[in-house]
């Protein structure tokens, strides 16, 4: 009494093929899960219908040899396609992150902006220069931003502008006070 669709497989195996490959070889309980992981991650990417998984699926648990398991398989993927995974990124405590330096104030950037501005307004933005660069020192105090140099800066030229003004009407009112006088 033969049964035509099982062969026993032929012994020893052949040197080139691993004895899981032969396709008469009686499946084991692993061989039938093992096709069955490789059908449902073909379900999983959309390779395959319900409906047939499902056969296949059921196929597979009935399947005796490897060969009836391989047919089972042959047109997919043996597991999931390889999808890029993202590199990992060392993970730095944020204790050893610099901390983002603070932010320049505005008004110290006004301050020089006004300053620099004195040369080529004849010294009409002197006043607000100064101004300026003392809010912006008093306001760096307090928030500890950045731009105390720019600030200063700002006074420095402002100042200098006002105090030149200053010179130049002084001498112009002493220059009149001595022709009128004379």
């Amino acid at each position: 009494m033969s049964n035509p669709q099982w062969q026993p497989a032929p012994w020893p195996p052949q040197q080139n093929q691993p004895a899981m490959t032969q396709p008469s070889m009686l499946a084991a309980h692993a061989d039938r899960e093992r096709a069955v992981d490789v059908l449902r991650a073909g379900f999983a990417e959309g390779r395959l219908p319900q409906g047939e998984y499902e056969k296949r699926v059921e196929r597979a648990y009935q399947a005796r040899t490897v060969g009836e398991l391989t047919m089972l398989v042959a047109d997919l993927p043996q597991g999931p396609t390889p999808q890029q995974m993202p590199m990992p990124m060392a993970h730095v405590p944020p204790t050893f992150l610099p901390a983002p330096p603070p932010p320049t104030n505005g008004k110290a950037i006004g301050a020089l902006a006004c300053g620099v501005g004195t040369f080529f307004s004849g010294g009409i933005t002197a006043i607000p220069a100064v101004i300026l660069g003392h809010m912006a020192r008093g306001e760096i105090r307090r928030t500890q931003e950045q731009g105390d140099g720019m600030a200063v800066g700002g006074l420095i030229l402002g100042w200098l502008w006002i105090a030149g003004w200053s010179l130049i009407l002084v001498i112009a009112l002493v220059a009149a006070s001595n022709s009128g006088a004379g």
